[in-house]
C-alpha cells in the first residue's frame, strides 16, 4: 500500500552528489513554534528548560534542540514534518534517550514519541506479528504477546523496560536474546513511514513484480524505488565482498538487504538508519515463541580470554542467550556495593559465561545445559560450573549482567568512564583473541576498562576511561578509537554490534566498509531526504567524533559553594550533575522505587535523569542561564518526591533528594517560602508547642470550621487529614522510669517528633521489644530532632544547626559507642547520610553514623539469638523508601521471616506520601497516583485479618487516609508476637 501526498508528488527531486556537509539557512524557529502550536493536537515545548532536557541522550555529545514536539497522533507526525519543511528546521526523532553513539540529539526539533504514542495496535498470533507504535516501550509489547499469546519479540538489550520499539529500529538494537532472534532488522515485518519532503509509504520485502510496478509510479515514490534499484545494482558486488558476515553488524545502512538474495526488503534496509532517512509511523514487526522453560549455566574461567575462547564450543551447544563477564566488572560491582550478596552465586573464576538454555518443558532445557556441560567435562580443563532450576537465582544472575553500565561508571578510587568505543563486535570464533588484542590496545594507551557483552554474537561492551576535558585528552581518545576501529576491522568485525554509529563512530566507517560503499551510504539518505532535514550529519557526512562533547576541553562549569561536600564526588557539585550516564533507568514505569513521579507523569523532566540534566544545564549557564532561581530548575525538582530511590535503584547512585534541597536552599535564600514549607518543614518545632496541649492542637486543626481553615494555612489538600497529636507523647509517657539492667548493654531509643508526638505506641512497642531482648533502654528527654522535614524544603542552615546540636547532645552516647535506635526510617537515614554529607569531617559525626540502626538491624547485630514465639497468619509489608535504598532492608526480611507470618511485600515502590508531599495541595494528585499503583489497591484486596506492616509513618498515613486501614510498625509486630499475639 503506498499513500502520497499531492504537493510532493508535483516535483521530483534528483539526489544531491557532492559530499561536503550543506549550510542550513536560519530557522525562524519563534514562528515555527507559533505554527506548531497552532496545528498540533501533542505538546509543543520550545522554552529553554524543555530544550535542555534533550540537549543529550546517554552519549558523550550534547546538542541543544530548537525545540520539542511530543506527537499525540500520526496526522501531528504528518504535520509536524510539514511544518519544519516549510520552516527548514531539521527533525530528530526520539525514543527512550538511551542513545550511546549520540545520534538521538541534535540541533533539530526533537520528536518524542515515548510520551503518547506508545501503544501496541495490534497482535496478529496466527502470523506471528505485532502492529506498535514507536514510543511504545519494548518490555509493554513483550508483556502483551507472552501473557496473551505465548510469543515475543526476540531482540532485547538491557534497557528493555525502557527503551522504545522506535528507538531499537533507529539503531538496529540486538541484546540478549538476539542469541536466538537476530537484530531488530532480522525481526522486521514492513514499516509505516514518512519523509522529510511528505511522501508516506507503506515498506517491506518487494517481490520482483511489485518493485516493477512501483518503479513505474509517478513523482516521489516512483524515483525512490528506481533509485534504490539502480544503488543496489551498482553497488551489489561491493555490498557482497565488503559487509562483514557476522551476527551483529550494526555500522552503516543495510544496503544488503536490498540485494535480490534478501527480497529487496525496503522496510530492513531502513533499520539502523537512525533517523536520518524516514520517520517511523507504526511498525509491524515479527514475534517468535517464547520459551515455555529456561535454565541458567555459569561457567567460570581462569580468565576473560579463556572463556572468549569457549564461545564457539558454547554456540554449538544451542543457546538462547551467551553473555561474558570478566573480574574487573565483578570488582566495580563490589566497590559499589552492587548486588554484592548475589556475587557469591558466582562459580570459581575470574572470567564468565552466563549460558541460558530455552525448551518446551524444564526437563528439556535443563538436559540442553547437561548435554554442555557433559561435553565440556569430557575434554579436560573444564572450566567451574554452576547450573541454577530457581527462577528467582536465575533473575538475580541476570540482575548482575545487566548491570555492566553501572558498575563501570563512577567506580570509587577510578577515574571516570565513558563511551565512545562500547560495542565493536567481531565473528564469535575470533572472540578470545579479541579480548588479548583489545585489553593490549588498552594498556598501551593508559586507559582501564572492564570488559562484558554478548560474547555469544562476539559483541563487546565497556566504558573506558577516556580523559575528554583536554585537548590533549581528546587527542588521545580520537587516536586510541582510530586504531581500536582498525583493530576490529582486521578481526572482520564491525564498529557497532549493538548501539549504532550516531557521531561516535560515522566518521570511522571509511576504515571498515571504504570510500564507495560510504558515498553509498549518501547516496541512499539523499535519495530519501534530497532536502538533508532528517538527522542531519549523523553517519552521513558525520560531525567528528571529537566535536559536540557535552564535557569537552571548553566544558567549565560554575563551582558553586554548597551546604553539602558530596565526598563521593569529591567535593563538587557540578561533579556530581555529571553523574547521570543517561541510560534512563529510572523511566522504567514498573518495578523498584525510582521514579515514582515520572511513573505518574511519564515525563521526562520528572524522571531523575531530566532532573540531573537540567541541573548540570544550570552550571553549564548558557540555555538555562538564570542560576540557582531558574524556574524550569525548580519545576523539575517541585515534584521529586525525595524518596531516595535514585540513590540505591539508579545505576550510579544520583541522589536527586540531597540534590533537591541543596537547590531549594539557594533557591530561596533571601526569599520568602511557600506557607506550606514553613508549616511542614518546621514541624519539629510545632510539634513541640502542639505536643504540650494536644487536645487544644487537636481542636484546632479537627473542629468543623477550624479544620478548613487550617488546612488552607498550612496548604494543605483539603481531602488530607492532618495528624492528630497523641493525648501523650512518647517522652512523657516514660519520663521518670528508670532504665531496667539488662545483658546486652545500653541502647539510646532516639524518640523522634513522629513517633514522640504523634503515634507513641509504636515507641512504646519498640521499647518492650528491646527490654525483653536485653538492651538497657535509654529514652532522652527534652527537644532532640535529626531535622528531617528541612531537607525537603532546603532549609540546610536550620538543619545543620539541629545536627550540631544533637552531635553536643549526645557527645557522651557517641563516644562511648552506644547504638541509637530510630524507628522511623527517614530519621535514620539523616543520621547515616546526610549527616556525613554535611560534617564529613567530623569524627563524632562518623561515629554517631555508625552506630544508628533501625529497629531490625540492631536486633540483627547485637542479639541474633533473640527468640520470638510464632505468630499466624497473613502480612502486607510496605517498605520505606529510605530504609530501602540507604539502610537497605535484608534485616528487616529476616526478622520478618522470624515472626512466622506468611508475609508478602510488592514491588510497590514509592507510597507516595513521601513525608510532607503528598499533603501538600498541589501535590495531592500526583500522591495518590503514586500509592494507588501497586500498594493502596493491594492494601484493599488484602483480607481484613492480615496485618499490615510500615515502618513509615508517612507510609502508614497514607495508607490508613487511603484505605481505612491501619498499618503496624515492626516494633508492634514483634511486641504482638511476645505478647502471644495479642495487640
Amino acid at each position: 500500500m503506498t499513500t502520497t501526498f499531492l504537493d510532493t508528488l508535483r516535483h521530483v527531486r534528483r539526489p544531491r552528489t557532492a559530499a561536503a556537509p550543506r549550510e542550513r539557512k536560519p530557522v525562524d524557529v519563534a514562528g515555527l513554534e507559533r505554527a506548531l502550536r497552532r496545528r498540533l493536537r501533542g505538546d509543543v515545548r520550545f522554552d529553554s528548560g524543555d530544550r535542555a532536557l534533550y540537549a543529550t541522550d546517554a552519549s558523550n555529545y550534547r546538542q541543544v534542540p530548537l525545540g520539542v514536539v511530543c506527537p499525540r497522533t500520526v496526522e501531528d507526525v504528518v504535520e509536524t514534518v510539514r511544518l519544519c519543511r516549510e520552516y527548514g528546521a531539521p527533525l530528530t526523532s526520539r525514543g527512550g534517550g538511551t542513545a550511546l553513539a549520540g545520534q538521538t540529539c541534535n540541533v533539530a526539533v526533537v520528536l518524542d514519541f515515548s510520551r503518547h504514542m506508545n501503544r501496541v495496535l495490534h497482535i496478529d498470533p496466527e502470523r506471528r506479528l505485532a502492529r506498535v507504535q514507536p514510543g511504545t516501550v519494548l518490555d509493554v509489547l513483550r508483556t502483551e504477546a507472552v501473557k496473551r499469546h505465548g510469543l515475543t519479540f526476540g531482540p532485547d538489550p538491557a534497557t528493555h523496560n525502557r527503551c522504545t520499539l522506535g528507538g531499537m529500529l533507529g539503531n538496529n538494537s540486538c541484546g540478549v536474546h538476539a542469541q536466538m532472534a537476530g537484530r531488530v532488522a532480522d525481526n522486521t515485518e514492513s514499516l509505516d513511514v514518512l519523509t522529510y519532503d511528505g511522501v508516506r509509504l507503506r515498506v517491506g520485502l518487494t517481490p520482483d513484480a511489485e518493485l516493477e510496478r512501483l518503479m513505474r509510479e509517478p513523482g516521489r515514490v516512483g524515483e525512490l524505488y528506481r533509485g534504490m534499484k539502480a544503488l543496489r545494482d551498482r553497488y551489489a558486488g561491493l555490498i557482497r565482498a565488503r559487509y562483514p558476515r557476522i551476527p551483529r553488524r550494526v555500522s552503516g545502512y543495510n544496503l544488503d538487504e536490498l540485494l535480490p538474495e534478501n527480497g529487496f526488503h525496503v522496510a530492513r534496509a531502513l533499520v539502523g538508519t537512525e533517523g536520518t532517512c524516514v520517520t517511523v509511523l507504526d511498525a509491524t514487526l515479527n514475534l517468535v515463541p517464547e520459551p515455555k522453560a529456561r535454565s541458567l549455566l555459569v561457567l567460570g574461567y581462569p580468565d576473560v580470554y579463556r572463556a572468549g575462547d569457549d564461545v564457539p564450543e558454547v554456540v554449538e551447544a544451542g543457546p538462547i542467550g551467551l553473555e561474558g563477564m570478566d573480574a574487573k566488572l565483578i570488582d566495580g560491582m563490589r566497590r559499589k556495593h552492587l548486588h554484592v550478596e548475589d556475587l557469591p552465586m558466582l562459580p570459581d573464576g575470574e572470567g564468565w559465561l552466563v549460558v541460558e538454555f530455552g525448551g518446551d518443558s524444564k526437563e528439556d532445557s535443563d538436559a540442553k545445559a547437561h548435554a554442555l556441560m557433559d561435553r565440556l567435562k569430557a575434554r579436560g580443563h573444564a572450566p567451574s560450573m554452576r547450573l541454577y532450576d530457581d527462577k528467582a537465582q536465575e533473575g538475580r544472575i541476570w540482575e548482575v549482567r545487566e548491570s555492566g553500565l553501572g558498575a563501570t561508571a563512577f567506580i570509587p578510587g577510578e577515574p571516570d568512564a565513558w563511551p565512545g568505543w562500547e560495542d565493536s563486535a567481531v565473528p564469535p570464533e575470533h572472540m578470545g583473541q579479541y579480548l588479548r588484542d583489545f585489553r593490549g590496545l588498552l594498556d598501551r594507551f593508559g586507559y582501564q576498562a572492564s570488559l562484558y557483552g554478548h560474547f555469544g554474537q562476539g559483541c563487546l561492551h565497556c566504558r573506558i576511561s577516556f580523559e575528554l576535558r583536554t585537548r590533549e585528552g581528546t587527542s588521545h581518545y580520537r587516536h586510541f578509537v582510530e586504531e581500536a576501529a582498525d583493530l576490529v576491522v582486521r578481526h572482520g568485525g564491525s564498529l557497532s554490534g549493538e548501539h549504532g554509529d550516531g557521531q561516535s563512530r560515522a566518521e570511522l566507517l571509511p576504515r571498515m566498509f571504504g570510500g564507495d560503499l560510504v558515498r553509498a551510504f549518501g547516496e541512499f539518505k539523499r535519495l530519501w531526504d534530497p532536502d538533508g532535514g532528517m538527522n542531519p550529519r549523523k553517519v552521513v557526512e558525520p560531525y567528528r567524533l571529537d566535536e559536540n562533547l557535552r564535557m569537552g576541553p571548553a566544558y567549565a562549569p560554575a563551582e558553586p559553594r554548597t551546604h553539602f561536600h558530596f565526598p563521593e564526588d569529591g567535593g563538587s557539585f557540578s561533579h556530581a550533575t555529571t553523574r547521570c550516564v543517561g541510560v534512563g533507568k529510572c523511566r522504567r514505569t514498573e518495578g523498584g522505587t525510582m521514579c515514582p513521579s515520572y511513573m505518574v507523569t511519564r515525563e521526562e523532566k520528572h524522571s531523575t535523569r531530566g532532573r540531573a540534566h537540567l541541573l548540570f544545564e544550570m552550571l553549564r549557564g548558557d540555555v538555562v542561564d538564570k542560576g540557582w532561581r531558574s524556574p524550569a530548575v525548580k519545576e523539575a525538582l517541585d515534584l521529586c518526591l525525595a524518596c531516595k530511590g535514585c540513590k540505591s535503584d539508579c545505576p550510579v547512585n544520583v541522589d536527586m533528594a540531597t540534590y533537591k534541597a541543596e537547590f531549594l536552599s539557594h533557591h530561596y535564600r533571601g526569599r520568602l517560602r511557600p506557607r506550606h514549607a514553613y508549616a511542614f518543614g518546621l514541624v519539629m518545632f510545632w510539634a513541640r508547642v502542639g505536643g504540650r496541649a494536644p487536645w487544644l492542637a487537636n481542636l484546632l486543626t479537627h473542629a468543623p470550621g477550624l479544620r478548613v481553615l487550617a488546612k488552607w494555612a498550612a496548604g494543605v489538600h483539603p481531602a488530607r487529614e492532618i495528624p492528630r497529636f497523641d493525648a501523650k507523647s512518647f517522652q512523657r509517657r516514660v519520663r521518670g522510669r528508670h532504665a531496667q539492667a539488662g545483658h546486652r548493654g545500653p541502647v539510646v531509643l532516639f524518640p523522634d517528633t513522629f513517633n514522640n508526638f504523634f503515634q507513641p505506641d509504636t515507641a512504646c512497642a519498640a521499647l518492650e521489644v528491646l527490654e525483653a531482648a536485653g538492651f538497657q533502654v535509654r529514652v532522652p528527654q527534652g527537644f532532640v530532632c535529626c531535622g528531617r522535614p528541612l531537607y525537603d524544603y532546603g532549609m540546610l542552615d536550620t538543619a545543620k544547626a539541629l545536627l550540631r546540636h544533637t552531635l553536643a547532645r549526645f557527645r557522651e552516647e557517641i563516644r562511648a559507642g552506644i547504638p541509637f535506635v530510630v524507628l522511623e526510617p527517614s530519621c535514620a537515614a539523616v543520621f547515616r547520610d546526610e549527616l556525613l554529607n554535611l560534617f564529613p569531617h567530623d569524627e563524632d559525626a562518623k561515629r554517631l553514623a555508625a552506630q544508628t540502626h533501625v529497629l531490625s538491624e540492631l536486633l540483627q547485630k547485637r542479639a541474633p539469638d533473640f527468640e520470638l514465639p510464632k505468630l499466624e497468619g497473613r502480612a502486607l509489608v510496605q517498605g520505606h523508601c529510605h530504609h530501602q535504598a540507604v539502610m537497605k532492608f535484608h534485616d528487616e526480611r529476616r526478622w520478618l521471616d522470624r515472626t512466622g507470618l506468611d508475609w508478602e511485600k510488592p514491588d510497590s515502590g514509592c507510597c507516595g506520601m513521601a513525608g510532607a508531599f503528598g499533603y501538600e495541595r498541589d501535590k495531592y494528585d500526583v500522591s495518590q497516583a503514586c500509592g494507588e499503583r501497586v500498594i493502596l489497591p493491594k492494601v484493599r484486596e488484602a483480607a481484613g485479618d492480615t496485618l499490615l506492616i510500615a515502618d513509615g509513618f508517612s507510609c502508614r498515613e497514607q495508607i490508613r487516609q487511603a484505605t481505612g486501614r491501619k498499618p503496624l510498625h515492626l516494633a508492634q509486630v514483634l511486641r504482638k508476637a511476645l505478647r502471644g499475639g495479642r495487640a
